[in-house]
């Protein structure tokens, strides 16, 4: 939609019946975008922006209002995809605010309407505002009957099936009202949605732009089992009919909420004066880049039920809430340069170096450009982004910071574009090493061939190595590892070096005590850190190594399954001697290893794909990065993982499949309870499986036990057998 800056009041009727017609037209399409679709096509801060000056022109010109006014509207008709479901409570939407102004004028606006003192004491609470999908559970007599998403307030889509198999969301509630409907807000961690990116990735599917996208598309799945492999969370914070109260207060409310069994919000707090409530929320700000999760604002809520029920609602709003949003988080600046990261799986990563501009309260020099077809202005796929346009040096480009951490590119202005600026030329060599960059069918990335000769790789595989979810060595972070790569006299070329850093040489923890930043006491702390890190866990040894696809979940599936190093290696091994085990073509290499009982076994594991698979085989399967390895293991105390289960456990040892639906238990539930009792989950039956615990809806995989010979029991059977019965 073209801007329009004229302010209101200098408006003409035509002007104004004009601008709210094209208003109209741009909040819906946005609404449907983002509530319908999962794919929104502007900001947080635009989609604010267009509202207000919708609101201000109806205020200033109350008879132009249209009959399909955006004021009036609330997120987005539910999807023709499910059945719907009609909330007893409207599910509305908040009000905004964007100052300090604006949150002292809603607590003013508040003792107003109550005919309250400004002395009077009127409590709220405050909590974050969680980026996700509201959702809401309907239990009767302690049951969840639905799911349903917001829709657009009146009727939602019911995703029952979906929400069962969210952890957070419990199938039955003890102690519950007759009647409960618990609203709050599906969403995805900053861990999940990287890791799930990498699986997709992995997969040859499609990415997504953001943890809300993820989630949202992610709840409304058709297919139920798609959801299930999705790392959802909820976190609870309202209620809609509801047979009697749960509470006097929101705080004590929610308390209750959290008593039943929900996870609600550990940063929801009571707020006695505006001053307390802006204080929190400066709190919440703060960390916000580290909470995990993302967030676009706070909010507050009169804490006093009975207050909340004299003020009532609005048209879409509760008179009684309001959210406080974070400031817009884009800047316009110009793009001086372009450089080309290398990574530790040799990926070639376009780094945009900016002319310093202050986004969100921080200067931004640097700000990522994903890949070669971000640059061109395409996806993936081929089609255009931005419309099409280009990214180039000497650009004026519009920067975000994508939950508030990493820096993104979002928008060229052509109008400011250079006469002499030229279309960028992705290398198609190595910046570090000179190697070929190649980028392989399906990889939106292009890598280096260089392998352990590409110095950029060694040391960003040395970095992972000792990040924090690896080995995590005091005192050895990402600035040490490039002093010793690149030192001649105390070099680290490869993991073992670290454990071996102080025996090589009887004068090294002198040579080291003696380098700038450094002493006595700070070389001995550094060589006491390393000697901790001998005895390590199987999952930090296997993530440690830095192969790729093999992020931290995939590396604690891994070692729950294997248990050793010993069996994770030779099985590893066996696979990666396989011939078809390197083969480029993925349906060509899984038909080829189908036969083939290591790599059989590797991909039932339950998280653990073809990708996984190859990436893995390819690391064992070459002679230097291998020699590496066992370089490194020869210096190690690796622990096991797996722990033991009690001797009398019925299925200890054993490998248990879990398919259908589960009736008293999430499948979590199951996988953990299983666990726990000392057997190996897979996610698919092969003549490894010792048990297959059948519910109902079970398909492919009870026909394939069938086959096999495999025993089958149902959930009953599966809970005698354990002694939960």
């Amino acid at each position: 939609m073209q801007d329009n800056d004229t302010p209101v009041a200098d408006l003409g009727e035509e002007a104004a019946r004009a601008e709210l017609a094209r208003l109209a037209e741009a909040i819906t399409r946005a609404n449907r975008a983002y509530h319908a679709e999962d794919a929104p096509e502007i900001s947080d801060a635009e989609y604010d922006r267009l509202k207000a000056r919708n609101a201000a022109i109806e205020a200033a010109f109350p008879h132009l209002r249209r009959a399909d006014s955006p004021s009036g509207q609330v997120g987005a008709a539910p999807s023709e995809g499910f059945a719907k479901v009609t909330h007893a409570v409207r599910m509305l939407s908040l009000s905004n605010a964007f100052s300090d102004e604006d949150v002292t004028d809603f607590v003013a606006g508040i003792r107003k309407y109550l005919g309250l003192p400004a002395e009077a004491p009127i409590a709220f609470t405050a909590e974050p505002k969680i980026d996700g999908l509201s959702l809401s559970l309907r239990y009767e007599r302690g049951r969840l009957i639905n799911a349903a998403t917001r829709g657009d307030g009146e009727v939602g889509e019911n995703v029952t099936a979906n929400a069962l198999t969210l952890g957070d969301i419990p199938e039955r509630l003890e102690g519950a009202p007759r009647v409960l409907e618990v609203r709050g807000e599906v969403y995805m961690s900053h861990s999940d949605f990287a890791d799930l990116n990498a699986r997709q990735e992995a997969a040859g599917q499609k990415t997504f732009a953001n943890p809300r996208n993820a989630a949202a598309g992610s709840l409304r799945q058709l297919d139920p089992a798609v959801t299930r492999t999705r790392p959802l969370r909820f976190f609870a914070y309202s209620w809609g009919e509801i047979s009697e109260p749960l509470a006097d207060t929101q705080s004590d409310a929610i308390a209750r909420l959290a008593d039943l069994g929900f996870q609600t919000n550990p940063l929801t707090r009571r707020c006695a004066r505006a001053v307390d409530m802006l204080d929190h929320y400066r709190a919440i700000e703060a960390q916000r880049a580290t909470l995990g999760y993302d967030i676009d604002g706070v909010v507050y809520k009169v804490d006093d039920l009975g207050l909340q029920a004299r003020l009532g609602f609005r048209s879409t709003t509760p008179r009684w809430a309001i959210a406080h949003k974070f400031p817009a988080e884009l800047a316009w600046t110009r793009l001086e340069a372009i450089d080309i990261q290398v990574g530790r799986t040799g990926a070639l990563s376009p780094v945009a170096r900016l002319t310093p501009v202050t986004v969100g309260g921080v200067v931004v020099s640097n700000a990522t450009l994903h890949n070669e077809d971000y640059i061109a202005g395409r996806d993936a796929r081929g089609e255009p982004i931005r419309g099409g346009r280009d990214i180039r040096v000497g650009d004026w480009v519009q920067v975000y910071r994508a939950g508030d951490v990493i820096p993104k590119i979002a928008d060229v202005d052509l109008a400011r574009r250079p006469a002499d600026a030229a279309p960028y030329d992705f290398p198609q060599t190595c910046p570090e090493c000179g190697s070929a960059a190649v980028r392989e069918e399906g990889d939106a990335v292009r890598r280096c061939t260089g392998g352990l000769i590409c110095p950029a790789q060694a040391v960003e595989k040395l970095k992972h190595f000792v990040s924090r979810a690896a080995f995590d060595i005091e005192g050895l972070g990402a600035k040490q590892v490039e002093m010793f790569y690149r030192d001649d006299l105390l070099p680290v070329r490869e993991p073992a070096d670290i454990f071996t850093l102080q025996r090589r040489d009887a004068t090294n923890l002198a040579k080291l005590a003696n380098r700038d930043g450094w002493g006595q006491t700070s070389a001995k702390n550094l060589f006491a850190a390393i000697d901790d890190r001998r005895t390590i866990a199987l999952n930090r040894v296997i993530f440690g190594l830095g192969i790729r696809h093999v992020g931290e979940v995939a590396a604690s599936d891994l070692a729950r399954h294997f248990g050793t190093w010993a069996r994770f290696a030779d099985t590893v091994d066996a696979a990666a001697r396989e011939p078809a085990a390197q083969a480029q073509d993925a349906k060509a290499r899984k038909a080829a290893l189908a036969d083939s009982p290591a790599w059989a076994e590797i991909v039932s594991i339950d998280g653990i794909g073809d990708s996984v698979a190859a990436a893995l085989t390819s690391a064992f399967a070459q002679p230097r990065e291998r020699a590496s390895i066992d370089r490194l293991i020869a210096e190690l105390d690796v622990q096991e993982v797996t722990a033991r289960a009690a001797a009398d456990s019925p299925v200890a040892g054993k490998t248990v499949v879990f398919t259908g639906t589960l009736e008293k238990m999430t499948r979590a539930e199951a996988k953990a309870r299983a666990e726990a009792l000392g057997a190996k989950v897979a996610g698919s039956v092969s003549a490894k499986t010792d048990l297959l615990v059948a519910g109902p809806g079970a398909g492919s995989k009870a026909k394939k036990a069938a086959e096999l010979g495999v025993e089958t029991i149902d959930e009953d059977g599966w809970l005698r057998l354990i002694g939960d019965a």
